[in-house]
């Protein structure tokens, strides 16, 4: 074999050898490609599974949920109510309402058209006597309506009454007659609830008849509300629309603990996480009320309270101290004759911390006509109790401000006030933030914005001061020195 013949074989061999390791380097590579995605289908595969201890929590949160839905839904009505108008071919403003409620080549009504509009909310079964259900829902439900409908659970209509209402509340009671029964819903303890509790919404929301949220208690003893109610509320983030209004607000138990009253929304249409329910134990008694007598009765005291500022809670040294200020007080009120001035803070009712005015409102009109009560205040940095036997509220007593003692609510004298109303800044006294209409301070000429200085003729240095002469010198008579505009004046003097 010559030199170029045993190269070329050579050669040939080393390709062979070479080409060997490619082949067996793929083979290897496919094989573990191979092998791994096998591996994935495999993982992929994979039945997933839910752990057994979570699961069984989920399932036993899902029982509860499904336990009250069933206990309480058939405890729950719908309300509808039609309120009938009449109108006149033209009606208030010159806007012809039969254009928009009728065909336009309609012939008005000489006698004036008759229009019917429709609402809805929602209600609870609280009791039952024989054929006569009772139905606690919300006042503005049923305000000014000509019928009433509830709709039960099973989908049934009852034509109900108005039995009686509580307008300060936002409560009214309605019945209807059936010899078919229906549950009574179970009436919980509200004062119970916490903050973080999980609570449930049932209702009517928007028509969705019998629908249920769930949520928790965002907040308690919120204050405000429309058409300025007497009751504090539980505040929570269950989902409540239009519609919910007299709905029941319950704990996992089943038992309501508020109910369902209003919203807070940009639009004032939707739910946006912020709903309020009324305490239950705000509506034990008017139930009870409403269903014995038709009315309600609340207890009066017979004091104007407030919420004191800052500057005004460190002027009478009750800074930090939860309570309200009696800035004025009605002349022979249960309070008056008990011993209540203007200028006392009362801190505690029966030995029952009060948190501020609303809570105080509350909590004596739900006192009753001939009971005495104790309040614990604070008068000239000093505690004392005062025994005060409550009498049943008269609105228009509770109305009359001329019977409001003294009339005029003082606010200190701070550098913002003397720039305000270019009082000297040696000037001491106080100013008389607002006068009461009709009031003894009004008939004596006091004026808003006047700086009291003297009572009686007495010099006065601060608020304190001030409450401090009323209830000593003006015993048969008051008068003030003011100095208004720049001018020291004297006002009128009023005979007590």
């Amino acid at each position: 074999m010559n030199l170029m013949q045993k190269l070329a074989s050579k050669n040939f061999l080393v390709f062979n050898l070479v080409l060997a390791g490619i082949l067996f380097g793929s083979s290897l590579a496919f094989i573990s490609f191979s092998c791994s995605s096998a591996q994935a289908r495999a993982q992929e595969r994979a039945p997933v599974t839910i752990p057994q201890d979570s699961l069984v929590v989920a399932e036993a949160l899902q029982t509860v949920f499904r336990s009250v839905a069933e206990k309480v839904l058939p405890s729950i009505v719908e309300v509808q109510t039609i309120s009938v108008q009449t109108s006149g071919a033209n009606s208030a403003n010159g806007i012809p309402w039969e254009y928009f409620f009728n065909p336009p080549q309609a012939e008005p009504n000489s006698q004036g058209q008759e229009y019917r509009s429709t609402g809805l909310g929602s209600g609870i079964i609280v009791r039952q006597n024989r054929d006569t259900y009772y139905v606690l829902t919300n006042y503005h439900v049923v305000e000014a309506v000509d019928e009433i409908t509830v709709v039960s659970y099973n989908g049934l209509e009852y034509e109900a009454n108005i039995v009686g209402t509580d307008e300060r509340k936002d409560l009214a009671l309605v019945s209807f007659k059936t010899g078919d029964y229906y549950p009574v819903a179970v009436l919980g303890d509200s004062d119970t609830v916490r903050v973080g509790d999980i609570v449930i919404a049932l209702g009517n929301p928007l028509g969705y008849m019998f629908s249920v949220t769930q949520g928790i208690v965002s907040a308690l003893g919120r204050q405000g509300g429309p058409g300025g109610t007497i009751s504090d509320f539980i505040q929570t983030d269950a989902s409540i629309n239009q519609g919910n209004s007299g709905g029941a607000l319950v704990n996992i138990q089943g038992e309501v603990i508020g109910i369902n009253a209003w919203i807070a929304s940009d639009s004032g249409s939707g739910s946006i996480g912020l709903g309020f329910a009324i305490p239950i134990n705000n509506a034990k008694r008017a139930i009870d009320d409403l269903i014995e007598d038709g009315s309600i009765t609340y207890g009066w005291l017979g004091v104007s309270l407030l919420d004191p500022a800052k500057e005004i809670a460190q002027a009478l040294g009750v800074e930090g101290r939860k309570g309200s200020l009696a800035v004025n007080v009605f002349q022979n009120s249960p309070a008056y004759k008990g011993g209540i001035r203007p200028g006392d803070y009362i801190t505690h009712l029966n030995g029952r911390e009060m948190s501020g005015s609303s809570a105080m409102t509350l909590a004596v009109g739900d006192l009753v006509a001939g009971e005495q009560a104790v309040f614990s205040l604070i008068r000239d940095g000093a505690s004392q109790d005062v025994t005060v036997r409550i009498e049943a509220r008269s609105d228009a007593v509770a109305a009359d401000s001329s019977k409001l003692w003294p009339g005029v609510y003082a606010a200190p004298l701070t550098d913002a006030l003397r720039s305000s109303l270019n009082i000297d800044r040696n000037a001491q006294g106080v100013v008389a933030a607002q006068v009461s209409a009709n009031s003894p301070a009004a008939a004596m000429g006091l004026q808003m914005g006047d700086l009291i200085t003297a009572v009686n003729g007495e010099k006065l240095r601060d608020l304190r001061t001030f409450y401090r002469l009323l209830r000593e010198k003006a015993t048969t008579e008051l008068w003030f020195e003011v100095i208004r505009g720049g001018r020291t004046l004297e006002t009128m003097r009023y005979k007590l």
